[in-house]
């Protein structure tokens, strides 16, 4: 504990998931916190619960001024920013090219590309005038590689936050404020409920399901949670990765390392089973 003591920061998407189970992190780690989030309820919630270090602002991450706002925000009121984890996301489109609506596609490129550069936009000043600071993006395996979404849509999109991160690293760097991303994998939220088509509340009722739906996707015989992808955050926030910039964090028990060992162990078996009975 304390691996974030003095330290200010930001998350977007914390009223759920994976922002949620960070805002708890950090807290516990030491970290006086802003969180943003469109629910008020679960946004008002969480931070009476973690209590003083931890103010709520509803925001539309796609809004320039609502994100700008959210920044200045952390500075008034407890004299700096540190951290900005730009988590705030949700699904896309599913389906084939053919049948992309543009305005669905351009609704979620805000909320998963303009967000984030919204986010380092106006973060970047304050930290650069510090002389330090850490911006984590939250990428995806779908950004990475195709066939790792339910929407080409979600996959392109993680792909320019993936890219775009690496291009402010290279800027910001250069004032000693460090830029990355993490890459989920399969992490247990109701972020694939919701792509799906069910509603906020029947979403955040799924991860139960996600978890055993996943447990025997990669190597790592679990569905990933929602801690994985905390402590993550706490680390690319600290001191203790000074020197980490411009990096894709990808954290996914190997889900996109190739085939698992036992998959391969039987089509092995079944190719000698198809000699034997060719011979």
């Amino acid at each position: 504990m304390g691996r974030l003591d003095g330290k200010v920061a930001v998350i977007t998407g914390a009223t759920s998931g994976i922002g949620l189970r960070t805002a708890e992190v950090f807290v516990a780690e030491g970290a006086k916190i802003v969180i943003a989030g469109r629910r008020i309820p679960e946004g008002e919630a969480l931070a009476k619960q973690l209590g003083a270090n931890c103010l709520f602002r509803q925001t539309d991450v796609t809004v320039e001024p609502q994100m700008q706002a959210l920044i200045a925000l952390a500075v008034d009121k407890f004299g700096r920013i540190d951290c900005l984890f730009n988590n705030a996301g949700g699904p896309a489109q599913t389906g084939g090219i053919e049948g992309l609506e543009v305005e669905r596609f351009d609704a979620a490129m805000a909320t998963l590309v303009r967000s984030v550069m919204l986010g380092m936009k106006h973060a970047a000043p304050f930290m650069k005038k510090q002389g330090a600071g850490s911006i984590i993006n939250n990428g995806s395996i779908a950004g990475r590689l195709a066939g790792f979404s339910s929407s080409l849509v979600y996959g392109a999109a993680k792909a320019a936050v993936i890219h775009l991160t690496k291009c402010v690293a290279m800027e910001l760097g250069e004032s000693n404020v460090r830029v990355n991303s993490i890459s989920p994998g399969a992490i247990a939220t109701g972020i694939f409920g919701k792509a799906l088509g069910l509603s906020t509340e029947a979403a955040e009722k799924t991860p139960a399901v996600m978890r055993d739906v996943y447990k025997t996707a990669q190597p790592i015989p679990r569905a990933g949670i929602p801690d994985d992808i905390a402590h993550a955050a706490v680390f690319l926030a600290s001191d203790e990765s000074g020197f980490i910039n411009g990096h894709d964090l990808v954290i996914d028990g190997a889900i996109t390392g190739g085939r698992n060992w036992s998959q391969q162990q039987q089509g092995l078996a079944a190719l000698r089973s198809a000699f034997d009975q060719g011979a």
